[in-house]
């Protein structure tokens, strides 16, 4: 029998029991798509590709809940940039999947949005944008739209400081902020937490996102601009333990791995959105 090794067995372990994706022989990530030369922001050189656009960033320990965890960056792709296979979640009709099963958020913890980029957009747009996509996804953990949900992120401020999108290790802040990351890739959130072992113990424990300042960004789905709306909706879908969809099946669902400018269809969740969201919590 052929040997499973350390790293492609992690892989297994954070996507779930069932693996989301077929996965390819494991590979070090330098970069997130072609060097332009003036990148910020690149997936570590020892970060390792589990499955399309999922890079595994190896264990930390984490203080504040005194445990080692795993971190995984998860990279949004432009249309035309694709590498995803036609993977979806568990079940032959269910358009959702999850980072691994059962690891989702059990504290509420708060949120940092340094808002500053370079598209324009008002420092009120991007924090209320966030703030009502964290709604979205909070409202249907009862799996009804405008329903009773819980609070699964907490509550967000504002800042002028510099955030560091932590690969290395958790530091107990949740931070998001705008960036320059290599072209081809819309935006990149990086989650950590507890995937593998017995489902009971699993959890998230701390979530960033960039978003590329290589592109424009609107606030009205503008045809030649990524719609900040549409694509923070997306991400806050990794944020709360949901995984990207790649079967021509699951297009229409906010969590479909790519997105391109002047997309606004992902602005609201679909039936599968909806149906993960309440399955995992």
């Amino acid at each position: 029998m052929k040997k499973i090794t350390f790293l492609a067995l992690l892989g297994i372990l954070a996507l779930g029991v069932e693996p989301l994706y077929a996965l390819p022989p494991v590979k070090v990530a330098a970069t997130v798509g072609p060097s332009h030369g003036n990148v910020s922001v690149t997936i570590p050189p020892k970060a390792v590709e589990v499955a399309p656009n999922v890079f595994s960033l190896g264990t930390a320990f984490d203080s504040a809940s005194d445990a080692l965890v795993e971190g995984y960056a998860i990279v949004h792709k432009k249309k035309g940039f694709a590498k995803g296979n036609s993977a979806r979640g568990p079940g032959a009709t269910s358009c959702y999947g999850f980072l691994a099963k059962g690891s989702k958020w059990k504290t509420v913890e708060p949120w940092v949005v340094n808002p500053a980029n370079p598209s324009g957009l008002s420092h009120d747009f991007v924090f209320s944008t966030l703030g009502s996509g964290i709604a979205k996804w909070e409202d249907v953990t009862d799996g009804v739209v405008n329903g009773s949900g819980q609070n699964v992120l907490g509550n967000g401020a504002t800042t002028s400081a510099v955030l560091v999108a932590d690969m290395a290790s958790p530091d107990n802040l949740n931070e998001v902020y705008f960036d320059a990351l290599e072209d081809g890739t819309i935006g990149v959130t990086i989650v950590w937490g507890i995937f593998g072992g017995p489902v009971r113990e699993r959890k998230l424990v701390e979530w960033d996102q960039i978003y590329n300042t290589l592109y424009q960004w609107s606030a009205t789905g503008e045809v030649d601009k990524m719609d900040f709306n549409n694509i923070a909706t997306h991400e806050l879908g990794h944020s709360v333990g949901l995984a990207d969809l790649y079967s021509g099946s699951c297009l229409n669902e906010t969590m479909y791995g790519y997105a391109d400018y002047g997309e606004v269809n992902k602005r609201d969740l679909n039936s599968g959105d909806i149906a993960g969201m309440n399955s995992l919590y």
